[in-house]
C-alpha cells in the first residue's frame, strides 16, 4: 500500500514543497529542512532504496509530528498532512 499511496502523492509534493520553501521559507526556516529531508527521501527512491525511516524520523523531529504553524497557509498544511499520510502508510505497510 505504501508503493502506491507514495506514487500518488509523490508528484504532490515535487510541485509544492519548493513553493511552501519560496513563499514561507524566510519566516519559517524549519520548511528548509523539510525540503531538504524531502529531497534525500527522493534521493532514495530514486535508486530503489525504499528504506525512508530516517527521513520520516527527521520530519517528525523537524515538524513536531507535523504540526502545522497558525500563520501558513492551505498549501503549507496540505504538505504537512500528505507527509503525515505517507509516514503512516510507511508504518502501517
Amino acid at each position: 500500500m505504501f508503493n502506491k499511496e507514495l506514487e500518488n502523492k509523490i508528484e504532490t509534493l515535487k510541485k509544492f514543497v519548493p513553493v511552501v520553501k519560496k513563499v514561507h521559507g524566510k519566516t519559517h526556516n524549519e520548511f528548509y529542512e523539510v525540503s531538504d529531508a524531502f529531497d534525500k527521501m527522493i534521493l532514495k527512491l530514486n535508486n530503489k532504496d525504499f528504506n525512508l525511516d530516517n527521513e520520516f524520523k527527521e520530519l517528525r523531529k523537524i515538524t513536531s509530528n507535523y504540526k502545522v504553524p497558525s500563520d501558513t497557509c492551505e498549501t503549507y498544511y496540505m504538505v504537512y498532512k500528505i507527509f503525515e499520510e505517507l509516514d503512516k502508510a510507511y508504518y502501517n505497510e
